[in-house]
């Protein structure tokens, strides 16, 4: 393994451990991409795993957050998030200031690489700069150094609200 994908395994096992914590996604019950390899100490009861739906899943995330549950929900791609965009930007990322209730979620979502395998133009996108310019309260942290992984969602989940959580899955296979 890599320091990236140990740091990354380290941190999904940590919020494993947190009593108010569930996973939703893709692939994420049944290994299918890279992101689903962290998750080998999460234990399967705390994960849900949705079929390819993907403005639902953040509508679930959402509804899941508003019981009081921390959600980390996987969008392995940016290219997928977009088409959560609706739920994400008019619902999640204002939620807190339409309601002065806070929910937390943490959004993984990679950006798609072309290596070792490449998806197709339409699948390795990294669309960062863009949505930071269309939210106004969700937090976007970039995972470019395996040494602030861990550090960045333990500080997402304590501090709560809505956080982006960008990856380069590419980086797990780099020592």
């Amino acid at each position: 393994m890599s320091p990236y994908k140990d740091e990354l395994t380290k941190a999904m096992t940590f919020l494993a451990e947190k009593e108010d914590t569930i996973f939703i996604g893709q692939q994420i019950v049944y290994a299918g991409n890279p992101m689903s390899t962290t998750l080998t100490e999460v234990p399967k009861e705390k994960m849900i795993e949705v079929p390819v739906m993907e403005e639902t899943q953040m509508g679930m995330s959402l509804g899941l957050a508003m019981t009081g549950k921390s959600v980390i929900t996987f969008y392995p791609r940016w290219d997928f998030l977009i088409s959560a965009t609706n739920q994400l930007i008019n619902h999640l990322d204002k939620f807190e200031h339409m309601t002065d209730k806070m929910v937390n979620v943490i959004i993984r979502v990679g950006v798609g690489s072309k290596d070792p395998l490449d998806p197709g133009i339409q699948h390795r996108n990294d669309y960062t700069k863009e949505f930071k310019s269309m939210l106004q309260f969700t937090k976007v942290h970039e995972l470019k150094n395996s040494k602030d992984i861990y550090t960045i969602y333990t500080t997402a989940y304590n501090e709560g609200g809505v956080h982006i959580v960008v990856e380069w899955p590419e980086l797990y296979y780099k020592n």
